[in-house]
């Protein structure tokens, strides 16, 4: 009798697992088509926050209707131009769906930073997605996607250059793991504003804008973050890193001359 009992316990027990494990496998079918809606318009968001464009209680509509002016790109970081049909059919990768994360874990699709990488960012993406915003006089603002390491993992935003090439629009932070009331501060409105206006380039073609350990003392220079030391010299690293040669000024460069 025991022996029995035993059996049938176990014959539930199993039951009961196998029937949740497959209430939680259907659900989590059924609900990725709209957690990926949900990335997306996240995303969406970002961009139009960076860029200044988003204003508080718009509708998803309007979201999607302002990100819809946006041409979506991918830039090959090798030559610094847009990527050719060719070059993507032979990387094997299709812009409407290309995730540069997880290319940058592929060492087909990325590159080693090893012994130098001063964003902390451990391999390089070959491509890179880009928002293009065009104008009636031509580019009206660029969206760079940026990241590189914080103090307790990778910051990753979006930077938005006017349509000189020049001139920082915004600056914008969707993920990152900072500590509250410290780091997490790239997130208040203060700080963001601190940004639109600096060059991003001197006469030279240097980065010029610049985090500060402190308050700012000079041109292009954005107050550092208060008991943040990590997290403000993380982010001027990976401004650095992405303004740079390595990072896009040589697209940025190509697109000046009208050779992207």
């Amino acid at each position: 009798m025991g022996k029995q009992t035993a059996k049938q316990t176990l014959t539930v027990a199993l039951l009961l697992c196998l029937g949740c494990s497959v209430l939680v496998s259907t659900a989590a079918i059924g609900l990725k088509p709209q957690q990926e809606a949900n990335r997306l318009l996240d995303r969406n968001k970002n961009i139009l926050a960076a860029a200044g464009l988003l204003q508080p209680g718009q509708s998803r509509a309007d979201i999607d209707r302002m990100f819809a002016e946006f041409e979506v790109r991918l830039v090959n970081l090798d030559t610094g131009r847009y990527a050719s049909d060719d070059e993507m059919k032979a990387a094997g990768i299709d812009p409407r769906t290309y995730d540069a994360r997880k290319a940058a874990r592929d060492p087909a699709l990325s590159v080693s930073m090893k012994g130098d990488d001063p964003a902390g960012i451990q391999r390089k993406a070959r491509f890179a997605t880009v928002y293009v915003l065009p104008g009636d006089q031509g580019l009206r603002q660029l969206v760079l996607p940026v990241y590189g390491a914080g103090l307790w993992g990778m910051l990753y935003g979006f930077l938005v250059l006017e349509g000189d090439l020049n001139t920082v629009k915004g600056l914008s932070f969707y993920e990152h793991k900072e500590t509250p009331g410290l780091g997490a501060k790239v997130d208040e409105p203060d700080w963001k504003a601190q940004w639109p206006g600096k060059p991003a380039y001197n006469d030279q073609g240097e980065v010029a804008v610049r985090v500060a350990k402190g308050a700012a003392t000079r041109e292009g220079e954005i107050d550092g973050l208060s008991g943040a030391t990590l997290t403000t010299r993380g982010v001027d690293s990976l401004i650095q890193f992405w303004l740079g040669e390595r990072g896009f000024a040589p697209f940025l460069q190509h697109l000046k001359t009208g050779k992207a």
